[in-house]
């Protein structure tokens, strides 16, 4: 955490960033048969894929364009904003390294995965759904990724078929999202000023105490591989979350 003068580590790696490296599901193929995350869309932060390894395809959904597909491979970088679903498709072993403009919001839920319109007008399903990987481990994770891909066959048909019923879903979706989040703002707020915001005043500080330093400027951290993992909407997580110092 840090203080408004910026004394203590911010949440979040340089900048506030968030960064994972993903393995998408590859244990199992979804309802349409290829090997996939879950379609999902944030409200608020910014999003960025770079590939380590393997190859695949996102797709993207917003009103103003329709779907999209672009490919992946080693060495691709793509970003995106918030507000347009995505959903990664893996065709070999696809590895990548996840960024977000603000540290620990997907976390606290600022992203929604899409289960149709049924499911978001059930509360309670919508909550069992999301619950799935906790209480059931990648069996869970998987089963909630089938729910999401079988109704989102439903979305991609509907773009094939009639636009103007396709447009006026992903919509409804999307403004569902944003009521959603809105009664979060005050939580949301607060993970902000603790990570992007604190790294700029953090920033700052150091460019005031010129030509002085803080003493604490010297620490070096790292985060090894194996520390942490999680079941995410994409895939398989490694969460850069657990610094270490070096002495």
């Amino acid at each position: 955490m840090s203080d408004s003068t910026g004394t203590s580590a911010p949440i979040g790696l340089i900048g506030g960033i968030g960064m994972t490296e993903v393995r998408v599901y590859t244990q199992r193929p979804a309802p349409d048969g290829l090997y996939s995350g879950c379609p999902h869309v944030h409200a608020i932060v910014d999003e960025a894929y770079y590939v380590l390894s393997g190859s695949g395809m996102v797709e993207f959904h917003d009103p103003a364009r329709g779907m999209r597909t672009l490919p992946l491979e080693i060495g691709a970088y793509v970003h995106f904003p918030p507000m347009v679903m995505h959903r990664l498709i893996s065709t070999d072993q696809l590895v990548i390294l996840g960024l977000m403009s603000a540290a620990g919001l997907a976390e606290k839920g600022e992203a929604r995965v899409y289960f149709g319109r049924a499911v978001d007008e059930d509360p309670a399903e919508f909550a069992r759904l999301m619950a799935l990987p906790l209480n059931d481990g990648l069996e869970g994770a998987l089963a909630r990724r089938d729910a999401a891909v079988a109704a989102y066959q439903i979305l991609v048909a509907l773009w094939q078929t009639d636009r103007q019923a396709y447009n006026s879903e992903l919509q409804r979706f999307f403004a569902v999202h944003r009521a959603a989040m809105t009664l979060r703002r005050d939580e949301f707020a607060k993970q902000l000023a603790s990570g992007p915001t604190a790294w700029s005043q953090q920033i700052n500080d150091r460019l005031e105490l010129l030509p002085d330093a803080r003493p604490s400027d010297a620490e070096v951290f790292q985060n090894l591989r194996g520390t942490e993992s999680g079941l995410g909407m994409c895939g398989v997580l490694r969460p850069m979350l657990e610094l270490k110092g070096i002495s």
